[in-house]
């Protein structure tokens, strides 16, 4: 299961380095990565299997997390006219730092289920919630809106992630309802970051609490 190591390791990578970076358009650019790992995580089990309707899955997953999404995304971000985030509430350092605690809290909290049904999809549950973590972490600590919503399309493939890697699947209607469910948000935010740029001249969460104010 080499195959599903290296995609695991593309997926935890991808999630921890959109912490470092602040350019927008390399955020995009990393959850496109993120969503061909998660991809590529979903054919290595359907592989491994022997199901075709998981493979195929897999290859839809990989249309919308690393094609769609982040085309529509950078589309926002062209709109909006804006290029990098804004000053976040925590540092680059300190998020690493924070990465790290994150990750050893969800080594913590996976052992259990590790240990009920051990095989390599279940040992890389940890990489799940670790991801899962560091977009929660992302939604609350970035204030650009486009970083908030690629906090949220990270917890979102990290979920994706845990059901396929603790099920070996699931419904094909399921994951396309989801992923609808994902895409009408994206298609949301365009609109939104538009009507803002319009209205506000920017995105930055922040100073839209003090025009209320």
């Amino acid at each position: 299961m080499q195959a599903l190591n290296l995609a695991c390791g593309a997926f935890l990578l991808a999630g921890v380095l959109v912490l470092w970076r602040r350019d927008l358009a390399a955020i995009v650019w990393l959850f496109a990565l993120q969503g061909l790992a998660l991809a590529a995580m979903v054919v290595v089990l359907g592989s491994e299997q022997g199901s075709l309707e998981l493979v195929l899955v897999g290859l839809g997953v990989g249309a919308l997390r690393a094609g769609l999404l982040p085309y529509l995304m950078r589309r926002a971000l062209a709109s909006s006219g804006e290029a990098r985030e804004t000053q976040p509430l925590v540092n680059v350092a300190t998020s690493l730092l924070t990465v790290a605690v994150l990750a050893m809290l969800a080594y913590a909290v996976a052992q259990p289920l590790i240990r009920l049904a051990p095989s390599p999809a279940t040992q890389a549950v940890p990489v799940a919630l670790t991801v899962l973590l560091v977009g929660f972490f992302v939604l609350v600590t970035r204030r650009r809106a486009l970083s908030q919503v690629v906090g949220f399309l990270l917890m979102d493939n990290a979920i994706t992630a845990t059901a396929f890697l603790t099920t070996s699947g699931v419904p094909l209607v399921v994951e396309l309802g989801v992923s609808l469910d994902v895409l009408l948000a994206v298609l949301v935010l365009q609109v939104l970051t538009i009507r803002m740029r319009a209205a506000f001249g920017g995105t930055d969460l922040d100073e839209l609490r003090e025009l209320r104010d």
